[in-house]
């Protein structure tokens, strides 16, 4: 798996993404694809974002409110 904020590798107990972390679950979209580390098109708007990935497909804040 990869940190969906900076695109580096990530290990069961990372220390080392908490801020990534923390600042995708303010108000940041990811910028990396948290499957294949690849960069994603991100669109921001007044009502969220969303993000894209050319080979996983498209999430929004939409989809990560529901979770």
């Amino acid at each position: 798996m990869f940190c969906s904020w900076c695109g580096g590798e990530t290990t069961g107990d990372d220390e080392a993404h908490e801020r990534c972390r923390a600042r995708l679950a303010m108000v940041d979209p990811p910028r990396y694809c948290p499957e294949c580390a690849r960069r994603m098109v991100v669109q921001v708007d007044p009502m969220g974002w969303t993000a894209r990935c050319s080979r996983h497909g498209e999430s929004s804040s939409a989809a990560r409110a529901q979770r």
